[in-house]
């Protein structure tokens, strides 16, 4: 009989960790508890800490000491982007598996370091890259790779949305590491890298605060993002929080693949029923819940303990596509190389 594998969600911070924790609780022979002390802190009004881990139906302990002093055999790290780095050095530290949201880390340094603390621990780090499990993608980068349309020559990635006023967090540059730079590129990026297998050579990027300007924000709400790799692929990413408030759904992201005979377009969140109520516009979408085949492979490499993709080394080739475009965009598009 297969024993009960212990997971902890350490923290609410991030939206996605609401949907980690329905997948978690409907996976056999998973016992979940979760915590969230920063919550209380949060610089907006949204539900966080023990009201909305009753609210889930999850076990909730106070503290991180409390979470890991449960033993948990891995964790979900999905606290402000800032705070990656201290938790995943102590799991590593308790020698438990880590998933961790996406961006691994704000700066390229803590990405590393955090990857030398579980290669030094033996455990494993997988990145929250849940739209790489979609299966539009895969089969999208499958027929890539079969050759049929011949060498890519170039890519239009697009990853547009609302701006997550929600979770006010995300656009404090202490805690976020900046806006919709670092929100939405890293997603194309990591498809890219998925898709290309090499290392970006070269980013330029633009970036203003036009959109929601109203708000007198402190990060950038809009850029475009410009990739040069080696092979001579030209990739770009428009990653804008452009989507009005009064959108029925969040936002999504498409992917165009311009190859030698012939074109692939995907974009996984375009499928959906659209109709009305009361309140206004509704969506509802229809495919796979992403963030639970995310999670299933993280389970299931903790079990057989091998090493999930994505993991850390695409998490940290990313966080250096981020900061090159920060860069780059501070120095009104000058050319960075990787």
């Amino acid at each position: 009989m297969t024993m009960p594998l212990r997971i902890a969600v350490l923290s609410f911070a991030h939206t996605h960790a609401l949907s980690y924790v329905h997948a978690l609780s409907a996976m056999p022979g998973i016992e979940l508890i979760a915590t969230d002390p920063d919550g209380a802190s949060a610089p907006d009004d949204a539900p966080r800490g023990a009201a909305l881990a009753a609210e889930l139906g999850v076990a909730y302990v106070e503290t991180y000491d409390e979470a890991f002093a449960w033993k948990p055999d891995a964790v979900v790290v999905a606290a402000e982007n800032s705070r990656h780095r201290a938790l995943v050095e102590r799991a590593a530290a308790e020698g438990v598996h880590v998933l961790c949201e996406k961006p691994l880390a704000t700066t390229v340094e803590d990405a590393v370091a955090m990857r030398t603390a579980c290669d030094d621990a033996g455990v494993i780090l997988m990145v929250a890259y849940p739209v790489r499990f979609a299966p539009a993608v895969r089969d999208a980068i499958a027929e890539l790779r079969s050759g049929r349309l011949g060498r890519v020559l170039g890519v239009t990635g697009i990853n547009n949305g609302k701006l997550p006023q929600d979770r006010a967090w995300f656009t404090d540059p202490s805690l976020a590491g900046g806006g919709a730079l670092v929100d939405h590129v890293v997603h194309c990026a990591d498809l890219l890298d998925d898709l290309l297998g090499e290392r970006a050579a070269s980013v330029r990027a633009v970036s203003n605060g036009i959109l929601h300007g109203q708000r007198d924000l402190a990060v950038e709400t809009g850029g475009l993002v410009t990739l040069q790799y080696p092979s001579g692929v030209i990739a770009t990413i428009d990653c804008s929080w452009s989507w009005p408030m009064s959108s029925a759904t969040w936002g999504g992201l498409t992917l165009q693949v311009v190859a030698e005979r012939g074109t692939v377009t995907v974009s996984p969140f375009a499928k959906g029923v659209a109709g009305h109520d009361a309140a206004g516009e509704t969506w509802d979408p229809i495919g796979a819940d992403l963030d639970a085949l995310l999670l299933e492979e993280f389970v299931a490499s903790v079990r057989a303990g091998r090493q999930p993709q994505p993991d850390a080394g695409v998490g940290i080739r990313t966080v250096e596509i981020v900061t090159a475009a920060q860069a780059s965009a501070a120095r009104a598009g000058e050319v960075v190389t990787l």
